[in-house]
């Protein structure tokens, strides 16, 4: 009776793991599942694994989802028209300022057109220097490339004067007034046409000496009129004087002018 008793007790023994795993089975399968919340840890912007999940501890779960920050573009600053004179002489070209800051330069015709007109400025009288009595152009560059410019006057077309790419005045010839004058621009595939704001007649500005002159004359004749009323208010004054002695004379009987009686 011991013997099997113990024999009972040894097969309880090892028969209560397997008895316990089956009802542990029996209990899971039967229960609800349970569900995790999902959790998200941020590891750091800019890279390509922006977020990590941590999911169910079972390997038959989805792929876990990407997340990517929205990028956005910064809007770029509107490009500026290059600092360039086209009337300024020895300027650095456009193309040169726009290729070392971004700028814009104006609309340039190609090397294989003829130049636009350049538009004439001014003629003025040069009045110092070794050039004194002679004729200075100036004028500004047509938005065209350019080689060169030729200044043309009027019945000497044959013997114009040239001048370099990067010039903008000349000086030429005394000029009688109302001699015509013409810039030309010039590259390898010819000249500018003459327009009417590349010629200029040439019309000597009004000389300040003419003034001056008005001026000293109009001062020489203020002085002379003071002077002679001045003299005229003096004499008046002289006679008025006269007069009041010769009555103050006749008044008194003692006055006598041969002597006292």
């Amino acid at each position: 009776m011991t013997s099997l008793c113990w024999n009972l007790a040894l097969l309880l023994l090892f028969a209560s793991p397997l008895l316990h795993s089956q009802l542990f089975t029996h209990a899971a399968s039967t229960s609800p599942p349970v569900t995790r919340p999902r959790i998200i840890f941020l590891t750091g912007l800019g890279s390509d694994d922006e977020y990590d999940d941590v999911d169910d501890l079972d390997n038959h779960s989805s792929p876990p989802e990407k997340l990517y920050p929205v990028k956005t573009t910064l809007l770029q600053q509107a490009p500026q028209l290059c600092q360039y004179n086209p009337c300024l002489e020895n300027q650095e070209p456009c193309t040169n300022l726009s290729a070392k800051t971004g700028c814009l330069c104006p609309g340039v015709s190609g090397a294989d057109k003829p130049p636009q007109a350049p538009r004439i400025k001014v003629l003025l009288p040069v009045t110092e220097g070794d050039d004194i009595g002679k004729i200075e152009v100036q004028w500004c560059a047509p938005s065209s490339v350019v080689s060169g410019y030729r200044v043309v006057i009027e019945g000497n077309e044959g013997d114009a004067k040239e001048f370099g790419d990067v010039s903008r005045r000349g000086v030429v010839r005394s000029l009688e007034v109302g001699t015509k004058v013409c810039v030309e621009a010039v590259n390898n595939a010819g000249h500018s046409t003459p327009s009417e704001f590349s010629c200029k007649r040439y019309d000597p500005p009004k000389s300040s000496n003419g003034y001056t002159l008005a001026w000293v004359i109009g001062g020489v004749v203020l002085l002379l009129f003071l002077i002679i009323a001045a003299v005229i208010l003096w004499k008046y004054q002289m006679r008025q004087k006269a007069k009041r002695d010769s009555t103050d004379g006749l008044g008194n009987p003692s006055y006598s002018t041969e002597g006292t009686l």
